[in-house]
């Protein structure tokens, strides 16, 4: 056997133990009765704890070097031990102790944020949030850094990203972004989306939803769909990811959060097989994976050309939408409103959400804001950026899932993937052509057979950075997202 193949066996048997934790995880958030949190939270506290020595194992270190002398420049296996170098390279620094306890939180932590949200009950929940910060305060100073606390985190989602690269993006961001918003307000035509309001059928809404994904391309016969109180994308294999929705009184909940999360289960789904259970496998990073979900839901989903095409099927499932045209149907959903739900906000406003996040998550781990005033603190930023108030902390600081799980340092690579969806778009029109005339016919082939060439079917082989110079021919910048939003919403606003 060769030396290589001796690491892949080794990498394979920790891919194993985790994917019986995001198997675990997926259960958790889908189908598992809350009274199983305790038990599942010693579960995957072990699990995590067995995969982390593993991995980080004097063998480990041993049949990497080992393997290194075997691989050619530039090829797949020289890729695949840069990154497990890389991995080895940050889990080493964090104790296995530490990620048992904090996978043991991140499972409790959900129940109590899932209980919390239901009953607007911050107070409840702030104990495990405050732990959770303390971990990641604790994660960062055995990863280390050299300017800011939060460089060490968010590297974890975007290698190679800083503070500072977030904080430059959104300075160039915010301004843009407000002064459209006032010109909106102030100027623009006034759009009714009231009628989207209301009680739908949820099995029609399924059948809808499922309708739309398999068309956009994702394989059902490697993943499914299924319902959760946040939507998300997880999977273990290129032949097993999974999609969550949620259904609420808003027709475009599900139908907008059933096309983000095949975006993200398009790309996982593009793996080679032959990647399938390495390192190489899935998304190079949280800000390109979120470019993919945003341009299925946005670029494409939120086009006119797309409601040409799908618009008649939805009116066929809910007739009570049957008076819409396809031009108020279009300005209906792509409303300019500031609102208090990140994952349901428009084009425009979206990042001042993610601002506010990044905001807070900075003075807490920097220990200028206490988690006791996280409620105040936030509000306090909506009321700023936003214009509104939280009416409670379940539409506040309770409405997103990700501290519970620990993820801090990850929401910039939201506004990174919105970036980075138009400036990927914008290649792709360069090469194909007019794809609003492939959009209306309901051909996705040719978009998703680009993206799969470009961008899917590289897995982790280049660095993000490279990646995005490799499809773009540019680094990531914010001229392509700003100029592609103007133009979009001046147009529907009349301004």
């Amino acid at each position: 056997m060769s030396k290589i193949q001796q690491l892949k066996d080794r990498l394979a048997d920790v891919n194993a133990l985790h994917c019986a934790v995001a198997i675990m995880d997926w259960d958790q958030q889908t189908y598992m009765p809350r009274g199983g949190a305790s038990a599942r939270a010693e579960h995957v506290g072990i699990l995590s704890r067995m995969a982390h020595e593993l991995f980080t194992s004097d063998e480990t270190k041993r049949l990497l070097e080992n393997a290194k002398g075997e691989s050619h420049e530039d090829s797949d296996e020289a890729a695949m031990m840069r990154v497990t170098q890389r991995d080895l390279d940050v889990n080493t620094k964090i104790p296995s102790d530490l990620v048992e306890e904090k996978s043991k939180l991140a499972a409790v932590a959900h129940e109590e944020w899932v209980k919390a949200r239901a009953n607007n009950d911050f107070k409840g929940f702030a104990p495990y949030l405050e732990r959770m910060f303390e971990i990641s305060r604790q994660e960062a100073e055995f990863l280390g850094y050299k300017n800011h606390i939060y460089d060490a985190l968010l590297d974890l989602y975007e290698e190679g990203a800083t503070a500072d690269d977030a904080k430059r993006m959104f300075t160039a961001l915010k301004g843009p972004n407000v002064a459209l918003v006032r010109d909106i307000q102030n100027n623009g035509r006034k759009i009714d989306d009231s009628a989207l309001y209301g009680e739908w059928d949820v099995p029609t809404q399924k059948a809808y939803t499922e309708m739309l994904v398999k068309a956009i391309g994702f394989d059902m016969n490697r993943g499914r769909q299924d319902v959760a109180p946040h939507p998300f994308c997880t999977g273990w294999s290129v032949g097993d990811i999974r999609l969550t929705t949620r259904y609420k009184p808003y027709i475009g909940s599900a139908i907008f959060g059933s096309l983000h999360e095949a975006g993200h289960g398009m790309y996982e789904q593009g793996t080679p097989q032959s990647w399938d259970l390495t390192p190489l496998a899935g998304g190079v990073s949280l800000g390109i994976h979120e470019s993919q979900s945003r341009t299925w839901e946005n670029i494409v989903g939120r086009s006119r050309a797309f409601w040409s095409r799908f618009l008649p099927d939805l009116q066929r499932s809910f007739p009570a939408l049957g008076f819409f045209d396809l031009e108020t149907w279009y300005r209906a959903i792509n409303k300019v409103e500031p609102s208090f739900i990140r994952v349901e906000a428009d084009e425009v406003t979206y990042n001042l959400h993610v601002l506010v996040r990044f905001e807070l998550e900075c003075d807490i781990l920097e220990n200028k804001l206490a988690i006791k005033d996280l409620p105040e603190a936030w509000n306090a930023k909506y009321a700023e950026y936003l214009g509104i108030t939280p009416k409670n902390d379940a539409e506040g600081c309770l409405q997103d899932v990700h501290w519970s799980q620990g993820s801090i340092g990850y929401f910039p690579t939201y506004s990174m993937g919105n970036l980075l969806s138009y400036q990927i778009w914008n290649a792709l029109r360069k090469d194909l052509g007019e794809t609003d005339l492939l959009i209306e016919k309901g051909e996705f082939q040719p978009i998703l057979q680009w993206l799969q060439e470009k961008i899917y079917s590289q897995g982790r082989k280049y660095k993000p950075k490279d990646l995005v110079m490799r499809v773009t021919g540019k680094p990531m910048g914010a001229e392509d997202y700003l100029a592609g939003l103007d133009k979009k919403y001046r147009e529907i606003y009349g301004i």
